[in-house]
């Protein structure tokens, strides 16, 4: 690597992987994750690469669809061999058609294009970013709603990425999941063919995502642990006024954003810790931060607790179900409740990520409020009311994007 730089490596498969890795969607541009600004853009990679960070990770739908092609153009610059490119099936925007698969939204005018097989769509992505194999590849979001995709024998799609693994296209086969831990447990009990997972490991999804026990049921398995999210998506690098009283009461002498990556760097079998920079200024912070290992303090856990707990409006739902079967609806509660938590800290991925595939009799705006579940809760949690909460949150999030 290049000299006088100062980088945490972790060993992966007789590979020498930087600590820190780049996920390109957050690169500078005109709005939130719209089209780049390709010299600003340029600059961030290149710097990143000057200073040590050898793996880069990208998908087809980042950027609306420009994240591939620009990552290639800009690593292209740089010897193959000195860095690792990690790149995804879109599972979570596939439905299997007959004859093949096809995109459920728009991207790049692709729409309504059918692929005969997965392996023509991954030709694209191979096309789009400028190589002839990906260091890393991974099915994306491994869920409840991609689950049927992934798994459909009729789509093939493990065994169609395995064929291009066996022909060298992919060197590493893994996914990244936001699953519950029983989906993921039944996943890894599936399959023995990866090598290595994916999940947003941060402080505050040890509760809201129950982030160590996917972290600890992905090690039991015997595979290496990526981290995505370790900042919750830049919430805790800047997590606010009663954070910030927090940290200066017990007179911590750190940044929030490297607390958050101590946070993760505390985890023996992570390999690689992703974080979407979009600036220099945030480039050089966490350099600093992953120039050693720096795990955190017996004084720095509790403190990171209680920020967790400040942040958080918690529901206390256990996922027992019992209130499910009163619901006139059918609802998935306890999923709705998990997202409501979710949505406390960042609404944006839950409408994404878990609201947008429900059809409407699915989602929170289908609560009648009729309070049937109520006597089945064993936690007495107020379930129309966080339902009402809830609604109250996607609107206001809808009103800010108007």
């Amino acid at each position: 690597m290049r000299r006088g730089v100062r980088m945490i490596y972790r060993e992966f498969n007789g590979l020498r992987l930087s600590s820190l890795g780049f996920g390109a969607m957050r690169l500078p541009s005109t709005r939130r994750r719209g089209p780049i600004l390709e010299d600003e853009a340029m600059k961030l990679i290149e710097y990143a690469y000057e200073h040590g960070i050898n793996y880069f990770d990208t998908s087809l739908f980042y950027h609306s669809g420009e994240s591939e092609q620009f990552l290639g153009k800009a690593l292209s610059q740089f010897p193959r061999n000195t860095w690792y490119l990690a790149d995804k099936m879109p599972g979570n925007y596939l439905e299997a058609v007959d004859g093949g698969i096809r995109l459920k939204i728009d991207c790049l005018g692709m729409s309504s294009k059918i692929f005969e097989t997965p392996a023509r769509l991954f030709e694209l992505q191979l096309e789009r970013c400028r190589v002839d194999y990906f260091d890393f590849y991974l099915l994306h979001n491994v869920a409840d709603f991609t689950f049927d995709i992934y798994t459909d024998e009729r789509v093939g799609m493990i065994d169609c990425l395995l064929e291009q693994k066996k022909a060298g296209r992919i060197r590493h086969f893994g996914f990244s999941t936001h699953a519950r831990p029983a989906l993921l447990e039944k996943y890894l009990n599936m399959y023995d063919c990866f090598d290595f997972a994916m999940i947003q490991l941060n402080y505050l999804d040890r509760t809201l995502q129950e982030a160590t026990k996917k972290y600890d049921m992905i090690t039991e398995h015997g595979l290496p642990v990526f981290v995505m999210g370790p900042t919750r998506g830049g919430i805790l690098a800047n997590p606010g006024k009663e954070a910030a009283a927090i940290f200066e009461a017990a007179q911590l002498d750190a940044k929030p954003a490297s607390l958050a990556f101590r946070y993760v760097q505390s985890f023996p079998n992570v390999s690689v810790i992703l974080s979407g920079m979009s600036t220099i200024e945030q480039i050089e912070e966490n350099l600093g931060t992953f120039s050693e290992f720096d795990p955190l303090t017996a004084q720095e856990w509790p403190v990171l607790q209680r920020v967790a707990d400040a942040l958080i409006d918690f529901v206390p739902c256990t996922e027992c179900r019992y209130c499910c079967g009163a619901c006139p609806k059918n609802l998935d509660i306890p999923g709705l409740m998990s997202a409501y938590n979710e949505a406390a800290v960042e609404v944006s991925w839950v409408v994404d990520g878990f609201l947008a595939p429900l059809d409407d009799d699915e989602k929170p705006q289908a609560c009648t409020g009729c309070a049937a579940c109520t006597p089945y809760c064993p936690q007495n949690i107020d379930i129309p009311g966080a339902m009402r909460k809830f609604v109250r949150a996607l609107e206001r999030a809808e009103a800010k994007c108007l």
